[in-house]
């Protein structure tokens, strides 16, 4: 084999593996929704649960447009893998999240202490749960859960006070998409 034969192929075989490094190297191939499930999002708050992927879908139906139901559920979901969980009760009265009959709900379970809205709130270290008076036409009281999935990125720590964000920026969306007046 002759040097220049050597370099060039070398040159050659380089240049492949790059380009099929780059063609399988990941990234975020769909748009971060400005709305999902009725409810506009923001997307710095809900960035930290999103994972490379090729399509990201919502299932389920809108949380507010329930009709008659007391419940509305949906998910964000990243090549059908669960990125974050959306649910939605409406309820007569305010539940306790840091009530021994929601422990069951949490690992690690601690009180959201500073909530910015009137309610109670509790963490755990893959999703929130808040209750908070509503006092509107469509419900008296709301539990609002968030739940995300197993791929969302960082340290607990840093899931944490993701998860937390989160909550505390989407609670009162929902309520105003709700028509709340407390």
């Amino acid at each position: 084999m002759t040097r220049t034969f050597r370099r060039t192929s070398a040159a050659v075989l380089t240049a492949c593996l790059a380009l099929s490094v780059a063609a399988c190297g990941g990234g975020r191939e769909y748009t971060v929704p400005k709305e999902a499930c009725g409810v506009a999002l923001d997307g710095k708050t809900l960035d930290p649960f999103l994972f490379d992927g090729e399509k990201l879908d919502v299932t389920g139906g809108s949380l507010i447009e329930t009709g008659t139901s007391v419940q509305g559920a949906c998910d964000i979901r990243v090549d059908g893998e669960p990125a974050v969980r959306l649910r939605v009760d409406k309820v007569d009265k305010l539940y306790d999240p840091m009530a021994e009959l929601e422990a069951f709900r949490f690992a690690n379970r601690e009180k959201i202490e500073k909530l910015p809205f009137s309610g109670l709130g509790a963490l755990g270290d893959r999703n929130s749960m808040v209750s908070t008076a509503c006092a509107g036409p469509k419900a008296d009281h709301l539990v609002v859960h968030v739940v995300v999935g197993d791929q969302s990125g960082g340290d607990v720590a840093e899931r944490r006070r993701n998860i937390e964000a989160f909550t505390v920026d989407f609670v009162p969306k929902v309520k105003k998409a709700l028509g709340c007046t407390a």
